[in-house]
């Protein structure tokens, strides 16, 4: 088992009213119940990335939270945060009357909930207007550290064909606003709708890629550097890949599976830390020797066919633009990851969590079956889901 590379997760969650569970606009005070500031954690036999509690946050909307673990490079310490920043918000909710929900979008309409208290917020709705003022969605973005910006660029471009599965597996908001919206995430049409939305371009190096940023700064389109919305990017200011492409996990080990799978996909553009792949040196590239390129023109339709219908139905193969069962394409990711998940000692982990979102279903096809009995059941249950596994 070689050296992993180190890997976070920052989760949104929706605050909502638990006999409506129509969403409120209470996450100033739900944060005053938990700390400003990280904490150490107390304990016997904890490793040096298990003692630093997670970050709670607000977010775009007042009706929503998010919990943000430390920097780890252990399954085991990543799951301990992520139980740790959700047992603090859930418990934080219910001190308000409150359940915390782990849903891509709002299931049931309600009152307009207004924007959260940061002024770039503000600033964005200033600048997008109608597509902030109806946009309430949460996600899961996972940060893997890399050596440099340059290395960042070569791991993104070989993401890029991978991020319809990761969306497929993670699809979780297929009701929005007391409508079956037809697809399995709502969200990402939704997010679709930006600029710079969807999967980015390849590009040849780190420079090629603030150069196009700062064009789509100057043109207006961006409020800044840091605003872009593609579904994975180098990280503006930070030697990390951003996976931004997963909807908001049900489970905390369903943000597990994502972390940990983004992770290997990172490491299979890369090589293991420490490893002669590691430098910016390297060929910018979404493939490996050997391997063909996506198909450029047919990634958004991959995109696209992931948020209709997740893991329920078809999915687009990048590779050939023909359509498979979305299995299909999960079982394609796990075989190409699998070395890079043997060496982080990951592999067992990730398959027995991979096939229990095969066989149980995404967050999305879960909703739709609890919604026989009504949509308000459906949220019901993802509230009890979300803090499913938390210790007492």
């Amino acid at each position: 088992m070689s050296a992993a590379r180190t890997v976070g997760i920052e989760e949104e969650f929706l605050l909502v009213d638990p006999d409506t569970w129509q969403t409120v606009p209470a996450a100033e005070d739900v944060l005053a119940h938990l700390p400003a500031a990280p904490s150490d954690i107390d304990g016997p036999g904890l490793t040096d990335d298990e003692v630093r509690d997670p970050a709670w946050h607000g977010e775009l909307r007042a009706s929503q939270v998010e919990a943000a673990t430390g920097v780890c490079t252990t399954a085991s310490a990543l799951r301990r945060q992520l139980l740790t920043g959700r047992r603090g918000l859930a418990t934080a909710a219910q001190a308000e009357g409150l359940a915390l929900v782990a849903s891509g979008t709002p299931a049931l309409a309600g009152p307009t909930v207004p924007l959260g208290p940061d002024p770039q917020y503000a600033e964005l709705d200033g600048l997008y207007r109608g597509l902030i003022g109806d946009y309430e969605g949460c996600g899961c973005h996972v940060h893997v550290g890399v050596p440099d910006r340059e290395a960042a660029v070569v791991a993104v471009n070989h993401l890029r064909p991978w991020l319809p599965t990761l969306l497929a597996l993670s699809a979780n908001s297929p009701y929005d606003r007391g409508h079956d919206t037809g697809y399995a995430s709502w969200r990402t049409v939704q997010h679709s709708r930006f600029p710079t939305a969807g999967v980015p371009p390849r590009f040849a190096g780190v420079a090629e890629h603030d150069a196009l940023v700062d064009r789509l700064v100057t043109s207006g389109a961006l409020g800044a550097q840091y605003t872009t919305f593609w579904l994975a990017r180098p990280s503006p200011v930070l030697p990390t890949v951003e996976v931004r492409v997963a909807d908001t996990a049900t489970t905390p080990d369903e943000a597990l599976l994502q972390a940990l799978l983004c992770r290997a996909l990172v490491d299979t553009a890369l090589g293991a830390p420490g490893s002669a792949g590691t430098g910016s040196g390297e060929p910018a590239g979404e493939q490996q020797a050997g391997e063909a390129a996506p198909l450029e023109e047919i990634l958004p339709a991959a995109v696209w066919s992931a948020a209709r219908y997740g893991l329920s139905g078809r999915g687009v193969d990048p590779w050939t633009g023909h359509t498979r069962p979305a299995a299909e394409l999960v079982d394609d990711l796990l075989g190409h990851v699998r070395p890079a998940l043997e060496r982080s000692g990951d592999a067992d982990l990730v398959d027995a969590l991979a096939r229990r979102v095969l066989a149980e279903g995404s967050g999305a096809q879960r909703q739709r079956r609890a919604a026989a009995s009504g949509i308000r059941n459906a949220m019901r249950t993802v509230a009890d889901d979300t803090i499913r596994d938390l210790p007492e």
